[in-house]
């Protein structure tokens, strides 16, 4: 597979949100703003590509040479975590704004599946280490991508006259849904 196909595949094609149902929880919360949104999906951004350099290298340089392999989901989930702490102490040291607006979304981070699933695809894609890199750069964002459109029309539909019942979730349920069908059709 080609690097551009490879980014095309996790930007649209096997979007991590829409098509593989993967950090659906962040996804609902934390886009009721479009300035939130970003922030997530910046720091998934920032998380999943560190967390997916150290996984692929941990994969292959330990797990494999000692045939420990069965590992990887704990270990990849001990990287993962400690790639979150990490962030949230230089976002709450360095750029306090953007902290206190994630504020309890920032620990969804650490069990945002997309995350994880990102890691363990680039491991059973067997992917060498520069096609990883162009996956989880572009899966992420693809995620980024997804959430901040998703926050838009949020952001859109809250000034519009919604029908009581559909109102708050089941309106952003709808809308994500009807997303999911766009993009798969980039398939």
């Amino acid at each position: 597979m080609s690097l551009i196909s490879i980014f095309i595949t996790g930007l649209l094609t096997s979007n991590v949100v829409l098509n593989k149902f993967l950090g659906i929880c962040p996804f609902i919360g934390t886009s009721r703003k479009t300035k939130n949104a970003l922030s997530m999906g910046l720091s998934v951004m920032l998380v999943v590509t560190i967390s997916s350099i150290l996984t692929y290298l941990i994969y292959y340089y330990i797990l494999v040479p000692t045939d420990t392999t069965y590992l990887k989901t704990i270990m990849f989930i001990l990287v993962i975590a400690s790639m979150v702490q990490l962030l949230e102490i230089i976002l709450k040291r360095y750029i306090p704004s953007v902290y206190k607006a994630l504020g309890l979304y920032l620990p969804l981070i650490t069990t945002n599946c997309a995350v994880l699933g990102i890691a363990l695809l680039n491991i059973s894609s067997e992917y060498n280490f520069i096609e990883m890199l162009v996956y989880s750069v572009s899966a992420s964002l693809g995620f980024t991508l997804v959430i901040y459109i998703f926050s838009s029309m949020r952001e859109r539909i809250e000034q519009c006259n919604v029908p009581e019942s559909f109102k708050g979730t089941p309106i952003a349920l709808i809308v994500a849904a009807i997303m999911s069908l766009i993009f798969s059709r980039f398939i």
